[in-house]
């Protein structure tokens, strides 16, 4: 499903470079639950804007869902945004006024779906993470672990190949944290495939595999409860 084959980005202010990522290639298939993993500055950041389509590397390939993501115009990115990549983000990023409903089916109004189908899809994801009655409730009245349920069911609403969740659980207490992750697991077992950027050790085990980023390079690649998988280069 992803394929990044020796990506490196390199960013230029004046005549200083900064080296985000050098050589970094790995696969992941459908069905997986990644973690990526690493400290402040070791790259991850910038990888994660690369797999969400937000970014493009300075060289190296990318291929999501059989398309080299480099060779796709700027409308492309966008639909390939909107339609195959699910956002989570640590902010959660919700329309502070909208119920949580309005928030669920926001994707959906700019991909011109009718609002019946709208309305049905996003009662049924607010119910899977367990806000069934919630769907009138504004940012206000939600705690932060809830926000970030409507966060993950509106990410859900394109029905897309991938989540990508970006330190879901940075701004939530350790208990809702544990909540978020399971939730996670749950929708990892009915099928999504899965990719969480944190810098958490702990969070990082709720995953089925972890890949190691440091000062942009690529240093471990293994699968939860097994021995060490060797990282491509």
């Amino acid at each position: 499903m992803i394929r990044l084959s020796k990506i490196t980005k390199i960013y230029t202010a004046g005549d200083t470079e900064t080296i985000a990522l050098s050589n970094v290639s790995f696969d992941v298939k459908k069905g997986e639950f990644v973690a990526i993993m690493g400290p402040s500055g070791s790259g991850k950041s910038t990888l994660m804007h690369i797999i969400g389509a937000l970014d493009i590397p300075t060289s190296g390939k990318y291929v999501l869902d059989d398309q080299n993501v480099g060779e796709l115009s700027d409308d492309a990115l966008a639909e390939i945004r909107n339609r195959k990549i699910g956002f989570v983000f640590q902010s959660f990023n919700l329309l502070p006024r909208r119920s949580a409903l309005k928030n669920v089916m926001l994707p959906m109004v700019y991909a011109g779906i009718a609002y019946e189908e709208r309305e049905v899809r996003a009662k049924k994801y607010l119910q899977m993470v367990g806000l069934g009655d919630r769907f009138d409730h504004t940012s206000s009245q939600l705690s932060g672990g809830q926000m970030q349920r409507v966060a993950i069911a509106r990410s859900l609403a394109m029905n897309p190949a991938i989540l990508l969740a970006d330190e879901p659980t940075g701004n939530l207490a350790s208990v809702q944290g544990k909540e978020i992750m399971q939730i996670f697991k749950n929708l990892n077992d009915q099928g999504h495939t899965i990719v969480m950027i944190t810098h958490e050790p702990d969070i990082a085990q709720h995953a089925k595999r972890v890949i190691t980023i440091k000062d942009g390079k690529l240093i471990d690649d293994k699968l939860n409860g097994h021995k060490y998988r060797r990282a491509k280069s």
